[in-house]
């Protein structure tokens, strides 16, 4: 018995052995990367087919696959000075909230989620190299643009009714909006613009055809065009002044780019201050005045709760529980139904994990934007504007929704906060310590 039991554990060992190596091979971890970027920005028709359980499901096997895929890789892998210690302060700050919460079985779900995607981002960043990451978004993005449009296109047109289980109204005849596999119309746009991002920077590193490309990037306007979200139409003039302030700085001397980001930071700065001043108008104009009014009343009663636990926060739960949890039952839109979150990433997280807990997002944001339009603007390779396009469409969309705290959000807020490290860490100058 007790050799049967020794040859029983070897082949399991052996088995894992194999299955390990299997998972660090190129093709594997290209099509695994594939999946999860699939998984993250589909969440939420993932949810509609398959439930809470079946989701759960799909995210803890796949972060079981890319741990098994980084452990094969781990000899290959440069470790030293790549995890960003903004971010593990971040995570680790989120995970003591759960501790002083008065929700522990909510709050520790809510983390658990969080170091799920955290983990999926970080094998995005260390498990692939950049253009490969790129490649496997522009491949889910395809699939996922295809997939809402022809959703939409046979609720709308060919069938004339909606589809409530996915949140698809079937509005496509009337030019929109649409909700495709977002639920929302400002979850598809930011899937749309987050696409169109990859998809140009695809065809600046020639990673696919023009054909592809061409096609790709039609797909992405179009569902755009009749995704009609006010902000995610500013999020796209937002990232029109970044593509252009990134070819200037990308093709100016070194002696002058000082000069030229002052500039920039300049325009941009005044640009915001009139924003503010003539934010009615041109809240009226696009179309958002009154989203912005519920937008401010919820946020008037976060700062009031808030207040309870200026610094700590209530307890960190990424996204809000369905669950009738204080205080996140207390938030009710007019027309009688609950908020799904603060419809503000820095809102939110001031409930969530107080004033504390916000300085330092804010910190690894911004640290993170800071290394990635270096890198962007002084290494000669196009794929590194990937990074800092998608800060600069994070930061955009974080301001009327909270994507950045939870899901698809946080797994890219992840991925490219590893990248940018990964070029800009200061503890890469520090010796290494040679354990062998």
């Amino acid at each position: 018995m007790t050799d049967g039991r020794v040859t029983r554990g070897a082949l399991a060992r052996r088995y894992l052995s194999a299955w390990i190596g299997f998972s660090a091979g190129g093709r594997f971890s290209q099509a695994l990367a594939t999946v999860i970027v699939l998984f993250a920005f589909g969440q939420p028709a993932v949810h509609d087919v398959v439930g809470t359980a079946g989701t759960w499901s799909v995210l803890v096997t796949l972060v079981v696959l890319a741990g098994l895929s980084l452990l094969g890789q781990r000899y290959r892998i440069e470790w030293h000075g790549v995890l960003p210690l903004s971010l593990l302060a971040f995570v680790g700050f989120c995970g003591l909230s759960v501790l002083w919460s008065q929700y522990s079985w909510v709050a520790l779900r809510g983390f658990t989620e969080t170091v799920c995607f955290v983990g999926l981002g970080l094998y995005l960043a260390l498990g692939r190299d950049l253009v490969q990451v790129i490649r496997a978004s522009g491949d889910a993005f395809r699939i996922l643009l295809v997939v809402a449009l022809g959703l939409e296109v046979l609720s709308g047109l060919v069938l004339d009714v909606p589809f409530p289980g996915f949140g698809i109204r079937g509005d496509i005849a009337y030019g929109g909006p649409i909700q495709g596999i977002g639920g929302t119309r400002n979850f598809m746009g930011f899937v749309a613009a987050t696409a169109l991002v990859t998809f140009v920077v695809e065809f600046l590193t020639r990673s696919v055809t023009t054909w592809r490309a061409l096609a790709s990037t039609t797909l992405a306007v179009i569902a755009l065009m009749f995704v009609q979200s006010p902000i995610t139409g500013l999020a796209m003039i937002a990232l029109a002044v970044t593509a252009l302030a990134l070819w200037a700085l990308r093709h100016a001397r070194p002696t002058t780019r000082p000069v030229v980001n002052t500039v920039l930071g300049g325009t941009v700065l005044a640009m915001l201050v009139l924003a503010v001043l003539a934010r009615q108008r041109i809240l009226a104009e696009i179309g958002a005045a009154g989203g912005t009014r519920t937008r401010i009343d919820l946020w008037t009663q976060i700062r009031v709760l808030a207040e309870q636990f200026p610094m700590q926060g209530w307890g960190w739960v990424g996204t809000w529980p369905s669950e009738p949890v204080v205080p996140f039952v207390a938030f009710v839109d007019p027309s009688g139904v609950r908020y799904t979150s603060g419809l503000n990433a820095f809102v939110d997280a001031s409930l969530q994990i107080g004033l504390a807990g916000t300085l330092v997002l804010a910190f690894a944001a911004l640290l993170a934007f800071a290394r990635a339009w270096v890198t962007a603007t002084t290494f000669p390779g196009v794929a590194y504007v990937w990074p800092a396009a998608l800060l600069v469409l994070l930061g955009v969309t974080s301001t009327a929704e909270s994507y950045l705290l939870h899901g698809a959000g946080l797994m890219v807020f992840t991925a490219v906060l590893v990248i940018a490290a990964r070029r800009r860490s200061w503890r890469r100058h520090l010796p290494r310590v040679d354990h062998g």
